[in-house]
């Protein structure tokens, strides 16, 4: 049996359970214990994000991600490949601050998308 942390980053990445968006927000990020440094994101949903990540991070290193006008978006590592790094967020992302992202950075919202209708 998968343990609640394992549960969540399986739905995150495998189950999709939220829709992801492609966009490009320069933002920052940093691995805990390390030095912060500038990214691109390069999707976005309410659970996780992918971004550049030039140096290895490896699976379940906890990361810090700053967009810009938010607070610090703690996240793990859930893969990393040719220097993309995919992450599921601790927590997830307020429906609210994921629709603000989407209408800064696509110039559209998430509210069309209703999963329970």
């Amino acid at each position: 049996m998968y343990a609640i942390e394992d549960r969540y980053s399986l739905a995150a990445q495998e189950d999709r359970c939220a829709p992801r968006t492609k966009l490009s927000i320069p933002a920052q990020m940093r691995a805990s214990g390390g030095r912060r440094f500038q990214t691109v994101v390069h999707d976005l949903s309410i659970s996780g994000f992918s971004a550049a990540a030039i140096n290895r991070m490896h699976e379940g290193q906890v990361v810090w991600l700053t967009l810009p006008g938010l607070e610090s978006l703690m996240g793990n590592v859930v893969w990393w490949d040719n220097c993309i790094v995919g992450c599921a967020f601790s927590d997830l992302l307020s429906p609210i601050v994921h629709d603000d992202i989407l209408s800064r950075y696509t110039g559209r919202t998430g509210m069309d998308y209703r999963p329970f209708d």
